[in-house]
């Protein structure tokens, strides 16, 4: 996984009047948690933006009063009406303990059901992954060359290395199925087929 420096302002009042303050000032409250106590701080808004709208995911090598900490993302609140970023929670790393991480799903190959006028469907772009982060990839890539119309890939259908995938087993990451303009000409097809039918039983 790729890694990320950031340098974060310790807070000194942790309260919603001194969490508004902050924001108020570009500055976007956090807290790291899973070591040996948490730590809250502040990180720039403009910082935060680049690390969250973005599909890759970082260790993020957090920098507070000269100390370092190793985390990951782990969850982020946003404003219900705005959408603005208000919170943010970052899991520290610890040697020989496994992370859950939303690892990003990416496809390679053309899917022979569409060629024949199939949709691919992608159920899951982010697929939450359990293991050492040091065994975490940057993405997990798919092949899709073998999808017929009708196929899929499964979450039991995968297999990585020295990871647990925590979605469900019977769950669909990608799917071919029939575009709906082709249903709708094979039910239009259908009818005339019955009606032609109908037409020379009557004709008999």
């Amino acid at each position: 996984m790729k890694s990320v420096s950031l340098s974060g302002a310790p807070r000194v009042h942790v309260g919603k009047k001194d969490a508004k303050k902050s924001r108020r000032e570009g500055n976007i409250p956090c807290v790291i948690y899973g070591g040996e106590s948490q730590i809250h701080f502040t990180l720039p808004e403009l910082v935060v933006d680049k690390i969250i709208f973005t599909p890759e995911v970082f260790i993020l090598n957090i920098t507070i009063d000269g100390k370092e900490y190793q985390t990951i993302l782990q969850d982020i609140q946003y404003h219900p009406v705005t959408d603005k970023t208000l919170h943010i929670d970052f899991l520290e790393i610890t040697k020989g303990k496994d992370v859950v991480v939303g690892i990003p799903v990416t496809f390679v190959g053309v899917a022979p059901g569409i060629i024949k006028g199939g949709k691919l469907q992608v159920k899951y772009r982010k697929l939450r992954v359990k293991g050492n982060i040091d065994n975490i990839p940057e993405f997990i890539e798919l092949d899709v060359s073998k999808l017929d119309l009708g196929n899929s890939i499964k979450v039991r259908d995968l297999s990585l290395d020295g990871l647990q995938i925590i979605e469900k087993s019977d769950a669909v990451v990608v799917q071919v199925k029939m575009a709906r303009v082709s249903q709708l000409d094979d039910v239009v097809e259908e009818e005339e087929e019955t009606e032609k039918e109908k037409e020379e039983e009557t004709e008999e």
